[in-house]
């Protein structure tokens, strides 16, 4: 400013590795105004005089915002405090840091000696600007969260961060700003567009509008950095935005940037969403979005927790999955098609979520699980254990009806061949034989890929559910004299083992149903009955016909011989 400060002065500082030459300092070289306010330089300036160096260099490494922030605060040194007001919207989080950086909260007391001269505080005035962030322009206040992302960590120990994302969440829940900056960000994980189904165009408009209305502010977001766009989110939930908002935002910002990032940053913003996402109500996430995380997330090998969150969430919302979902790429190096461990992590998640005690859930789920396994059980590696782990990772309530599993079993079974009857019986311990229907149960009867044992088993599980069924309704059967059962034929089509081969420790009964493996005593007796019953019924045909045609004959002779004696009618129960 003064002409005495234009003598030639070789280098004093340099900035962020930049010297600044005597030309550009010509204004601020005095090194007593500048230690007037910033407690570093006057430090500096006192190390430098202790060791007797005439002209000491200061490098500034690391100085928030640059040599442009520098620059701002020479301004204000030089202007005795900013009275020309340095302080505004656009720098107020720069200069914060950079006092922070120059500790000039410390220098900003006054001297001992000097009364009520104190120099003005650069602290106390970016403070005061924080205080009005929130009353900014919109894009005022997205510039300064952009700028606090770039001054980390000095922008968090300096609370300037927290006041610029407390500004910019308090924004989000009021309408755009204009007209002309609205952004029209409809997308959802699940589509491109909101779609909502309503009766009249009026109402459509007003719903659109409405959702517009909520998430007007998506695209300004999405040029924040994943750490920046956390911070954001957690602040949403914390305040109290409807989750489904936030779990839409973060899908929509991964949808932006995820195409064309580098590994390293794709990895960034899962995690940081992940986090986020974690915290979300159940019903706000959308499965589809889940598993296509998951599919982006499986060769960037996340942090451990991370995956943990993930397998829960997706865990939780497994009764909205569908088999596509479920079918995911074992990982490199391993013989199996698919990752069944991976779908396991799932089940037990659901579980652990208190589904058991949902029954229409718990039984979607099944439906779902009888699938995966029909679809996998083709798969030559995969382990028995880990097939017998999936076929019963869900209680015995998820299942109605075992037919599904049955089939998946014996498709196993039919490409594992050389499993041994020991293994099988460990995977058969997965059906409710008195969940299967007769047409499965007479199909594992006859099937020589299950053990005997099982065959054994699903015939007697059989035998008790029609006994049940007779006590319950004694009255609506009446018992028959059975036929007495075949004594020759194998137990099983090309067995080779006849049913007096199975003797040993069991019973009589036993011996009955291995001998009969089509048919159980209660079926025999109902087959007994309806074979007498259809007996009855022919008879009573033959005794019809005979009757129609005597009186036809009847009827011909009173015609044609007048006076002669019709014959009797035979009595139909001679």
């Amino acid at each position: 400013m003064s002409s005495s400060s234009s003598r030639s002065i070789p280098p004093l500082l340099g900035v962020n590795g930049v010297t600044a030459t005597p030309h550009l300092l010509r204004p601020f070289l005095c090194e007593d105004v500048l230690a007037r306010f910033c407690g570093r330089i006057r430090r500096v300036g006192a190390a430098g005089a202790a060791s007797a160096r005439r002209h000491p260099r200061v490098a500034l490494h690391g100085f928030p915002g640059g040599p442009e922030a520098f620059e701002l605060i020479a301004r204000f040194c030089y202007t005795d405090g900013g009275r020309g007001g340095a302080v505004t919207a656009a720098n107020a989080c720069v200069l914060r840091c950079a006092a922070e950086f120059l500790d000039m909260a410390a220098a900003d007391a006054p001297e001992v000696g000097v009364a009520s001269t104190a120099a003005p505080s650069l602290v106390r005035m970016t403070e005061k600007a924080f205080e009005e962030m929130p009353h900014w322009p919109w894009h005022t206040v997205v510039d300064a969260v952009k700028q606090c992302q770039r001054l980390v960590p000095l922008a968090d120990s300096t609370g300037a961060f927290d006041a610029a994302v407390a500004a910019l969440v308090s924004q989000m829940a009021v309408p755009p700003p204009a007209a002309g900056d609205t952004t029209t960000t409809g997308s959802s994980p699940e589509s491109t567009e909101f779609r909502f189904s309503c009766d009249t165009k009026s109402s459509s408009l007003s719903l659109r509008g409405s959702c517009i209305s909520r998430t007007w502010w998506f695209e300004d977001l999405v040029a924040l950095g994943p750490a920046t766009v956390e911070r954001v989110a957690s602040a949403l939930v914390a305040r109290g935005t409807d989750h489904g908002v936030v779990a839409r935002f973060l899908f929509y910002y991964l949808k932006c940037r995820i195409a064309g990032a580098s590994a390293d940053d794709k990895k960034a913003m899962l995690e940081a969403s992940i986090a986020v996402m974690a915290s979300l109500d159940r019903s706000a996430v959308y499965c589809k979005g889940l598993f296509g995380i998951l599919r982006i997330a499986a060769p960037l090998r996340l942090a451990d927790a991370c995956q943990e969150r993930l397998v829960a969430m997706i865990g939780r919302k497994l009764d909205h999955a569908t088999l596509d979902n479920l079918l995911v790429p074992a990982p490199p190096g391993t013989a199996s098609l698919y990752n069944v461990s991976l779908v396991l992590r799932f089940l037990a998640a659901f579980l652990r979520g208190g589904a058991s005690d949902e029954p229409a859930r718990l039984k979607k789920v099944g439906r779902l699980m009888d699938l995966y396994l029909a679809e996998v059980a083709p798969d030559p590696s995969l382990r028995p254990a880990k097939f017998l782990e999936l076929a019963t990772a869900l209680p015995a309530p998820a299942r109605d009806c075992n037919d599904a599993l049955y089939r998946a079993i014996d498709v196993y079974f039919q490409i594992h061949g050389c499993l041994t009857d020991e293994e099988k019986m460990k995977i058969c311990r997965g059906l409710s034989y008195e969940k299967l229907s007769p047409e499965c149960c007479k199909h594992l009867a006859r099937n020589g890929e299950f053990p005997t044992r099982a065959a054994v088993q699903a015939l007697a599980s059989q035998h008790t559910v029609l006994k049940s069924i007779v006590l319950r309704e004694p009255g609506q059967l009446k018992p028959v004299s059975p036929s007495p059962p075949p004594s020759t034929g194998k137990r099983r089509d090309g067995s080779g083992v006849a049913a007096d081969d199975v003797g040993g420790e069991n019973d009589g009964q036993v011996i009955l149903y291995a001998g009969r493996l089509d048919l159980s005593l209660e079926n025999q007796n109902l087959r007994s009955l309806l074979d007498g019953m259809h007996w009855r019924v022919m008879e009573l045909e033959k005794v019809c016909s005979r009757m129609k045609t005597q009186m036809s004959k009847m009827k011909q002779a009173r015609r044609g011989g007048g006076g002669r004696t019709a014959r009797s009618l035979p009595r139909m129960c001679s």
